[in-house]
């Protein structure tokens, strides 16, 4: 029974516990109920509304003033990178309009100017010392030969002896050469060639007379003129050389012909009888021993009696090279009296007869004007017809005869008793056919040298030397046949 009351005790407690607990939270609830009631009520009073805006307001101020301040700093900076960038452009802008495309081909064009000067400063200025070097090579050469000449002289060495050291030793070699090969072939090269075909008479063609020793140089003036003629097998040229160097020319063209069918006739003093000292005041003078009288250039005044079947005959020195066809020198109206056609040469008083005439003599000075104007040997055409009417040669024998003493003129030179014979005689002939120079002169202009006819190295740097000048000498060394074995031999520097 007591057992019995102790369960129902027990539970009799635990639901009192429960329902105090129970009656504890809803107590509790009621509280918090109140409690928030009475919060949200004083929430919701204008006043506190007021503080929580104020304060909202405020919070939100500071920011925005964070923020302008911010932007206060970027609108500057912007400001600032905003200038510079105008400013650039501005320059840009300026450069563009200046650094146009027509602006820019000109600051080009100019400054291409600038460099072809500089270069061209440069180019005369090793020009110049090239040719000073040159000038003095010669100079030294000249003095050396000179001082030998006066030695020989004393001596009483002969004249051969004399023009051998005269010439350079590259030609000597090239002569001897030949003679060897024509001793080792003679059966090839007989020592009387064959009676001349008519054609070489024929006055139709177009001759020219060539009076000279260097074999090598009269190898270019023929090939030269051949290769620029438009009918190379009506051009004749008659070559007259000293006896010595017959053989050696006989062998040089029996290997190498003219080319294109022109033909060449060989010859020397001997084949000319009435060249002697009863005729000739020229022959007479160098057998008594006048040294400065060069036989071979004095031919050149006997043309008329030379070849008496021709009409005209164009008269080379064997220092040019031809660059067009010369055919129409025969066409050159010579006009009335004329006997020679020749390229004069007086600019302003340059080059007149004062110059080559002692005009203090009283014959000089009653037959001549020092400022008559002066010619040039080189391309010279010559009216055989004209110079046989005028007795051209037997004035040239008077004068020879009245200078046997040198007081007229340099007798070394041929030019003044030409100059005296065709007085009043000679008709000036068109500078394209005659371009003078190039053995003295570095300053010829380019397209007179390539618009001539003929080009002279007149002067003492001859293309065959080693002083000649560079820019003109490759003119002449194209025409040379550089297959010809004996050019090797005696080392021609080509």
């Amino acid at each position: 029974m007591a057992g019995g009351r102790a369960p129902a005790r027990r539970r009799a407690v635990l639901a009192a516990v429960i329902t105090l607990i129970l009656l504890a939270s809803v107590s509790f609830l009621l509280s918090a109920t109140a409690t928030s009631s009475s919060a949200t009520t004083a929430a919701n009073s204008p006043a506190s509304r007021l503080a929580v805006v104020q304060r909202h307001a405020e919070d939100h101020a500071a920011v925005l003033a964070a923020y302008t301040a911010h932007a206060r700093h970027l609108s500057a900076l912007s400001a600032s990178q905003t200038d510079a960038f105008l400013s650039i452009s501005s320059r840009l802008s300026a450069l563009a309009s200046r650094l146009s495309v027509s602006t820019v081909g000109a600051l080009e064009k100019e400054v291409k100017a600038q460099v072809k000067r500089a270069r061209s400063l440069a180019g005369g200025a090793k020009e110049a010392f090239d040719t000073q070097s040159k000038i003095q090579k010669l100079s030294d050469t000249v003095f050396a030969v000179g001082q030998q000449l006066l030695r020989a002289r004393r001596a009483g060495v002969l004249n051969a002896r004399i023009a051998a050291w005269s010439t350079p030793k590259s030609l000597h070699c090239l002569a001897m050469r030949l003679l060897e090969a024509r001793l080792a072939n003679a059966s090839s090269i007989p020592d009387d060639p064959p009676a001349p075909p008519p054609e070489l008479s024929d006055p139709e063609l177009y001759h020219y007379a060539v009076f000279s020793d260097n074999v090598l140089a009269v190898s270019v003036v023929v090939a030269s003129a051949a290769r620029a003629a438009a009918e190379p097998s009506r051009h004749v040229f008659h070559v007259v050389t000293a006896p010595m160097y017959l053989p050696a020319f006989r062998v040089w063209f029996a290997r190498r012909p003219p080319p294109l069918g022109a033909r060449v006739q060989l010859l020397s003093v001997s084949d000319f009888p009435f060249l002697n000292a009863s005729y000739s005041p020229v022959m007479r003078q160098v057998e008594e021993g006048n040294r400065d009288v060069a036989m071979l250039d004095y031919l050149r005044f006997y043309l008329p009696e030379m070849f008496p079947a021709l009409r005209r005959v164009v008269l080379l020195e064997d220092d040019v090279v031809v660059q067009r066809d010369l055919a129409g020198l025969w066409r050159v109206d010579m006009g009335a009296g004329a006997v020679n056609a020749a390229l004069h040469t007086c600019f302003g008083g340059f080059r007149r007869y004062g110059k080559y005439l002692n005009f203090s003599d009283p014959v000089v000075q009653g037959s001549f004007s020092p400022r008559a104007c002066a010619w040039s040997y080189g391309v010279n055409v010559f009216d055989l017809q004209a110079w046989r009417r005028e007795q051209c040669t037997e004035q040239f024998h008077r004068f020879m005869e009245m200078n046997e003493n040198g007081t007229l003129w340099d007798p070394a030179s041929v030019l003044p008793v030409g100059l005296m014979t065709f007085y009043g005689k000679t008709k000036p002939l068109d500078r394209s056919w005659h371009v003078m120079g190039l053995g003295y002169n570095p300053h010829i202009r380019p397209e007179d040298i390539s618009g001539a006819a003929v080009i002279h190295f007149n002067g003492n740097m001859k293309p065959w030397l080693d002083v000649a000048f560079n820019q003109y000498k490759h003119l002449w060394t194209k025409y040379v046949d550089t297959e010809m074995e004996f050019l090797t031999l005696c080392n021609f520097g080509l």
